[in-house]
């Protein structure tokens, strides 16, 4: 197989182009054309498109930054969305420590070892390790990470980072996170976190907190997006009842907060579809002691997919 996952294709036969997001077999490969529309082809059927950036190139280190102090800690595994396809990922190791890394990734899946990178990760920097598609998660191998740490002067010896790792979808539940090394947000995992201490006191006194605590609520926007890829990077792996949940979830904090912050109104965009998620929240505010009144908001712009929410 000449291509990779990422790469931008022309059809041969057809006028019609796209980026690889998925390796189906030897032979075929589907390319996401710029509608969306995920395509299955023979890989004989298409040619590169010369001059556009794939982002899957080998692992390129980012300019050496000249060091203030001795960082000793900040190794960190990040998975980073392609920005052309987003179905594939890529998986980075992210060294913002002062240490050189020798790396080495080894992938493991139905008993077969095979080797994907090994080199020099240079303080300050960046490489691009793996590429996959997040549709397949389930056919992702086992990723075998081990890291040697050097420094021409330190003080003391750093023992090898042997991490293991075999994901799954609750892995990529939290939010993304920046990071200087990469030029956009990542889900990360630390590769050189110490183990927390525990200070006995402290935990203690956790015990004789007061169970309720005043609740702070921020003001909220004008305008709330409840379109659940805007709530949750992770929404591919959400079911329908997981979805509508976190939707009404983040509805009634943005509610509460409206009022706490006396607004006199608050629109929400929670579009058409099937109309469940508008059904429950107009099930909410017309029983809602607070509210006054309540209307589809610029139909011009959403049609019936926004709700605009006056208060008393």
């Amino acid at each position: 197989m000449k291509y990779k996952l990422g790469e931008f294709v022309r059809f041969v036969e057809e006028r019609r182009e796209g980026y690889i997001t998925r390796i189906i077999d030897e032979n075929t490969i589907a390319v996401t054309d710029e509608d969306g529309f995920e395509i299955p082809v023979l890989a004989s059927q298409v040619t590169r498109v010369h001059g556009q950036d794939s982002n899957i190139e080998t692992p390129s280190e980012k300019k050496q930054e000249q060091d203030i102090e001795f960082v000793s800690t900040g190794i960190f595994l990040a998975v980073a969305s392609d920005k052309k396809a987003g179905s594939v990922v890529h998986l980075n190791l992210v060294n913002t420590s002062s240490f050189e890394l020798l790396t080495t990734l080894t992938t493991e899946k139905t008993s077969k070892i095979k080797g994907e990178f090994s080199g020099i990760i240079k303080p300050k920097s960046s490489a691009q390790l793996f590429s996959a598609s997040l549709n397949e998660l389930d056919q992702w191998p086992t990723f075998h990470f081990q890291i040697l740490r050097f420094a021409n002067e330190i003080s003391e010896i750093k023992k090898p980072i042997e991490y293991t790792e075999k994901f799954r979808a609750k892995d990529f539940s939290g939010a993304k996170k920046s990071s200087e090394y990469l030029d956009q947000p990542a889900w990360l995992i630390q590769l050189d976190s110490e183990a927390p201490i525990i200070d006995p006191q402290k935990l203690k006194e956790s015990f004789y907190r007061p169970a309720a605590e005043k609740l702070q609520l921020e003001k909220p926007a004008k305008e709330i997006d409840l379109h659940i890829e805007k709530l949750r990077d992770d929404y591919q792996f959400l079911n329908t009842d997981e979805i509508l949940n976190i939707q009404l979830a983040h509805f009634t904090k943005s509610l509460d907060g409206a009022i706490v912050h006396k607004l006199p109104s608050i629109i929400f965009i929670h579009g058409s579809g099937n109309g469940t998620l508008r059904n429950e929240i107009y099930k909410m505010i017309s029983k809602h002691a607070q509210v006054k009144t309540f209307m589809d908001a610029h139909k011009e712009k959403f049609g019936y997919g926004a709700t605009e929410v006056f208060f008393k």
